[in-house]
C-alpha cells in the first residue's frame, strides 16, 4: 500500500460537486436555525460552511482537504473551550475519507488515516467524544475507508479488462492482416513462378504480365504491412485464404430461427477497398448484429447500410427494437470497446447510441485507404 500510485484519471469537477456543495450550505445553515440543543450555534454554522467547498478538491488534492477538515474542526474546538462546534451536517467529512482512499497515494492514504485516529482520540480525550461515540465513529469512517478501497479496486479490474480487450483486438486484427499479406505473398510467389517458365519459354508477354501481376500485389501487400506494424500479433500458423470482405456481408441478411431479419444494402465502389478495412467494416457489422438480435426486445428488422466513396467507408447498423436501458449497459461493455479499438486502428471511428424514437444504432466511418493511428 505504501508504494501503491495515485489512481490515473481522477475527474476534475463537475456539476455534481457544485451541487453538492449548494445542497449542503443551506442545510448547513437550516441545521443551525433549528437545532434547539447546538452549542456555540454561530461559530458551528460558520465552521461548517467553510469546510463544505473543500468538497470541490477533494479529488486533487485528498490528503490536503481531509486535514484541513480534521484541523479547522480541531482549532474551533479549542476556541470553544473543549465544546463540541460540529454539526451533524459535517458528516460530508466522511466523503473526504472515502476520496482519499478512492483517488490518494498509498502514502497519502496512510498519512490521512493516521491524522484521523489522532483527530478522534484528541476528540476522546478532550471530552468531547463519549465511548460508544468514538466505536461508532470509526465504524462508520472504516465503511467510507473500505468503499473508498473497494471502488478502486473494481476501477482499476476494469481498466484491466478493457486493456486487455484492446489488445484481444489488437491481436484480432493483427492475425487477418498477417493472413492477408501471407496470401499476397503466396500469389505473388505463384506469379513469379509463371513469370520464369514464360522468361524460359521465351514468351515476353506472358512474362510480362507476371511482372505487372507481382508489382500490383506488392503495392498492397506493403499497404497492409504498414497497417500491420502499428498492432501486436502472437506467434500463430498464417492461413493461406483471406478473411472476409465487404463482399460476406450477405452472409448476415436473411431471418435467423430466432431474432429479427436482417436487411443488408451495400451503394457505392467497393472493388477497390483495401482488405482490411473490408475486414474490420465486417467485423463491425457482426458484432453489431449479433448485438442487436441479444438486447433489442420485440425487434422486428434490423438494417445494415454500407455507403463507400473516394474518401471513406460508412457502415450504419440499426434496429427498430425496445430496451434502450437494456442497450445502454450492454454498450458499455467488451463489444463496443472492441468495435472502437478496431475501428481507431485503421483511422476511423464508431458510435453506438439509442435512435430518437425506438431501436439503436451504430455508426462506423473508416478511410478509404485504411490508414493506422
Amino acid at each position: 500500500m505504501w508504494n501503491e500510485p495515485r489512481a490515473p484519471s481522477a475527474p476534475r469537477r463537475v456539476w455534481r460537486d457544485w451541487a453538492l456543495v449548494a445542497v449542503l450550505v443551506p442545510v448547513a445553515v437550516l441545521e443551525g436555525v433549528l437545532r434547539p440543543d447546538l452549542p456555540w450555534r454561530v461559530p458551528a454554522v460558520a465552521v461548517t460552511v467553510v469546510l463544505v467547498p473543500l468538497l470541490l478538491w477533494r479529488r486533487q488534492k485528498p490528503l490536503l482537504m481531509l486535514v484541513t477538515a480534521f484541523v479547522v474542526s480541531g482549532v474551533a474546538a479549542l476556541g470553544a473551550g473543549g465544546q463540541d462546534v460540529e454539526t451533524y451536517t459535517t458528516a460530508f467529512v466522511l466523503i473526504l475519507v472515502y476520496a482519499l482512499f478512492r483517488w490518494g497515494s498509498g502514502r497519502e492514504a496512510v498519512a490521512g488515516l493516521g491524522v484521523a485516529l489522532v483527530a478522534l482520540g484528541l476528540s476522546a480525550a478532550q471530552g468531547r467524544l463519549a465511548m460508544g461515540d468514538l466505536v461508532a465513529g470509526l465504524a462508520v469512517a472504516s465503511a467510507a475507508l473500505g468503499l473508498g478501497v473497494a471502488t478502486r479496486f473494481r476501477a482499476g479490474a476494469r481498466s484491466r479488462e478493457l486493456d486487455q480487450v484492446k489488445l484481444l483486438e489488437r491481436e484480432q486484427l493483427a492475425r487477418e492482416l498477417h493472413d492477408l499479406v501471407a496470401h499476397h505473398v503466396s500469389a505473388m510467389a505463384i506469379r513469379a513462378q509463371a513469370g520464369l517458365a514464360a522468361a524460359a519459354a521465351e514468351q515476353p508477354d506472358a512474362a510480362a504480365d507476371a511482372l505487372r501481376v507481382i508489382e500490383a500485389e506488392a503495392s498492397r501487400t506493403l499497404a497492409e504491412m504498414r497497417t500491420m506494424v502499428h498492432v501486436l500479433r502472437r506467434n500463430e500458423p498464417a492461413e493461406l485464404t483471406p478473411g472476409k470482405h465487404l463482399g460476406d456481408l450477405a452472409e448476415l441478411a436473411g431471418r435467423a430461427k430466432v431474432g429479427p431479419a436482417v436487411d443488408v444494402r451495400i451503394s457505392g465502389d467497393v472493388a477497390g477497398v483495401p482488405p482490411s478495412v473490408g475486414a474490420a467494416i465486417y467485423r463491425i457489422a457482426q458484432e453489431s448484429v449479433t448485438n442487436a438480435r441479444r438486447h433489442a426486445r420485440h425487434a422486428t428488422r434490423i438494417e445494415v447500410r454500407v455507403a463507400a466513396d473516394d474518401a471513406a467507408v460508412r457502415l450504419r447498423v440499426t434496429d427498430d427494437g425496445d430496451g434502450v436501458v437494456a442497450r445502454q449497459i450492454s454498450s458499455a461493455g467488451y463489444g463496443l470497446i472492441g468495435m472502437i479499438e478496431r475501428a481507431g486502428l485503421l483511422g476511423g471511428t464508431c458510435e453506438a447510441g439509442p435512435n430518437p424514437g425506438r431501436g439503436w444504432t451504430v455508426t462506423a466511418v473508416l478511410p478509404r485507404t485504411g490508414t493506422a493511428t
